[in-house]
């Protein structure tokens, strides 16, 4: 894959969640070794809901997914998506997809598609940040840490990726310190994409488990690039609300109420530039530090 062309990168992305369709309901999507030595969570959950997603009537659109990661994958291999179309209603499709690599299931999602519909609407406030002009980009960061990160992980993180991330008061990943949980970013596609509104969730699906874990560690002054530090996606969760262009800049807000028993939990939301709530997520993952650190045992109820 090349890996420094903004324009290849996203191309080569939208091919890679498209899928190759080998039988009906079941798809072949190719993986992405983005230097984390597993496959990366997103591009499962993208390319899941890519495979589910072209089970539906096209005037249906994803609201909602929940997903467990059970295994992680082998960056090298293709995965196979068995998409089981459960059921089709007057409003509402549900499906069921399994991710398969070397025989056994890796990923599981369930998805719910709804055709449009007027109703009620009310949302939370955008909180106030400020815009991504002028901020510095995750690439320009690793360009600027470049001799700090590992030489087998260096080509990976200091080239162009099809999604640009914008954090505000972003950690040193290398000097972290502590600090309140909150974490905002600006994220943003490097081209423009078509107008097919279920590309626009599947790559958002995508793009959406980057910086959840590593939320639930700033409480803690830990990242993830330390090498006592085991870090994983356990499930996510994620509700479309409206639609939205991903080649446009969203606000992720991303906050940990909770870490506790090494998991540690992140909820998130995702606004567009004029403050409308499109997206909301919700992840639990592992957080295990093998070091000297003060543990907390979560009690067991009282008998």
């Amino acid at each position: 894959m090349s890996v420094c062309v903004p324009g290849d990168v996203l191309k080569e992305l939208l091919a890679l969640l498209k899928l190759e369709k080998i039988e009906e309901n079941i798809f072949r999507g190719q993986s992405q070794d983005l230097g984390f030595g597993n496959v990366f969570g997103g591009q499962v959950l993208g390319q899941a809901l890519s495979a589910a997603s072209q089970t539906v009537a096209p005037e249906r659109s994803a609201h909602s997914l929940h997903a467990y990661f059970m295994r992680g994958g082998d960056a090298t291999r293709p995965i196979v998506y068995q998409v089981d179309g459960m059921r089709d209603g007057g409003s509402f499709s549900t499906r069921r997809t399994v991710a398969i690599q070397k025989g056994r299931p890796i990923f599981f999602l369930s998805a719910s598609f709804q055709k449009r519909e007027s109703g009620f609407s009310h949302q939370d406030e955008m909180p106030e940040v400020p815009g991504p002009e002028g901020i510095e980009s995750e690439l320009e960061m690793a360009h600027r840490l470049r001799d700090k990160i590992p030489t087998p992980f260096r080509d990976k993180f200091i080239c162009t990726k099809p999604i640009e991330i914008r954090p505000i008061h972003p950690v040193n990943p290398f000097a972290p310190e502590k600090k309140p949980p909150p974490r905002y970013t600006w994220i943003k596609a490097v081209g423009d994409l078509p107008d097919d509104a279920s590309t626009h969730r599947y790559l958002l699906a995508y793009a959406s488990d980057f910086g959840l874990v590593s939320t639930a560690l700033y409480p803690h002054g830990h990242t993830f690039w330390e090498p006592q530090m085991q870090a994983a996606s356990l499930d996510h969760s994620m509700w479309f609300h409206r639609d939205f262009r991903i080649d446009e800049w969203l606000l992720y807000e991303m906050r940990s109420p909770n870490a506790c028993g090494a998991r540690g939990l992140i909820n998130g939301h995702v606004f567009t530039r004029d403050g409308r709530l499109v997206a909301s997520t919700a992840q639990e993952g592992l957080i295990r530090f093998h070091g000297e650190h003060e543990a907390v045992t979560c009690p067991p109820l009282s008998e």
